[in-house]
């Protein structure tokens, strides 16, 4: 088990950006990024597979989010582009040891989220 803190939410204008951070208290094999908005079911954006890079990502977002580490700082960033006003929500940064994709079942260490919201 892994603590997860992630941070860097806030308001931002739609086609704005913004960068979120996560770190987590040990090494972990996966991160994913996922949102959650009221009456909505959570919704895997993006996540990284730490040792090779590799990165996948929700149709929603693609070409837009872009999800990598800094091994040194032991941050994984998730910068967004082009933001929109469907894009708001509370984003959290989760790791796994298990599947490593974009569904929320599978990741055993949460971050308590932080706040996107996209205004027009």
């Amino acid at each position: 088990q892994v603590q997860v803190v992630e941070w860097g939410g806030g308001s931002v204008q739609a086609g704005g950006s913004l960068r979120l951070s996560c770190t987590t208290s040990g090494y972990t094999p996966c991160i994913g990024w996922f949102r959650q908005t009221p009456g909505k079911e959570r919704e895997g954006v993006a996540r990284l597979v730490i040792r090779d890079g590799a990165t996948a990502y929700a149709d929603s977002v693609k070409g837009r989010f872009a999800v990598w580490a800094d091994s040194a700082k032991n941050i994984v960033y998730l910068q967004m582009n082009s933001l929109k006003p469907e894009d708001a929500g509370m984003y959290s940064c989760a790791s796994t040891r298990s599947v490593c994709g974009l569904v929320g079942q599978f990741y055993t260490d949460w971050g308590r989220g932080t706040q996107v919201t996209v205004s027009t």
